[in-house]
């Protein structure tokens, strides 16, 4: 019996792809119901280091979408549920949970060059314009999530730039807010799916398969980024 834990991925991509990902530094913005996932993949796929950045505690509406949301995680932060299951899937990977609501305020305390690859999960179209604009100056890849919510179609996720996403209006607005910036190639996941007409006030409806498929998503375009890196590229 084999008891590495990664055989399988390492028969995959080989041994030279395996040391691209333990020696990875890979921030995840938002680990909810899309982050979660995307950070789940990225532990199982054997990525050295992870950030997680996320101010929010385990709800018990976030169990019916959330990885880390159980019964016996209600209240906790989730970055430090997260880094737990991490560690017990991967001892050797070096976790940093990061209790912060990113926001443009307080953006400058965190230095985005330290990672290699950032992932955007965040809700808040703010921050995550912010974010985008700062890994952009600073020369760090990024990953921007779109929306999840008011869609029941997993099938339905795309990876491509944001100049040529469609019927998403998290995407469209994203376009809008980054267009003065000259910000146009950025890295995407979005679903073509037309999201479900919704007019009440309050949280937006959504499920487990959804979000699910678009962290899951997100994370393997992040491996196979990081896995097709050469010497010149890698940072």
């Amino acid at each position: 019996m084999c008891n590495d834990p990664f055989q399988r991925t390492r028969l995959l991509f080989g041994e030279e792809s395996m040391q691209r990902l333990r020696a990875a530094h890979v921030a995840v913005f938002g680990v909810g119901g899309v982050g979660g996932y995307a950070a789940e993949v990225l532990a199982r796929s054997a990525v050295g280091r992870l950030t997680l950045i996320d101010n929010d505690v385990v709800r018990p509406s976030n169990i019916n979408r959330q990885i880390y949301a159980l019964h016996s995680s209600i209240g906790a932060y989730k970055v430090d549920v997260a880094r737990q299951r991490i560690l017990d899937i991967n001892p050797d990977c070096c976790v940093e949970a990061l209790q912060m609501f990113y926001l443009p305020d307080n953006a400058d305390e965190i230095d985005l060059t330290q990672y290699d690859y950032v992932v955007d999960c965040i809700d808040t179209i703010t921050a995550k314009v912010e974010l985008v604009k700062r890994c952009y100056r600073d020369g760090v890849r990024i990953l921007s999530c779109m929306g999840a919510a008011l869609k029941t179609d997993p099938s339905a996720m795309r990876v491509s730039t944001l100049d040529m996403t469609r019927v998403d209006p998290i995407a469209k607005i994203m376009r809008k807010k980054l267009r003065d910036s000259g910000i146009t190639q950025l890295k995407v996941v979005y679903s073509e799916e037309q999201p479900a007409p919704f007019h009440n006030d309050g949280p937006l409806p959504s499920n487990a398969f959804v979000p699910a498929a678009m962290g899951l998503t997100a994370a393997g375009a992040v491996v196979k980024d990081i896995i097709q890196w050469t010497s010149t590229t890698q940072r």
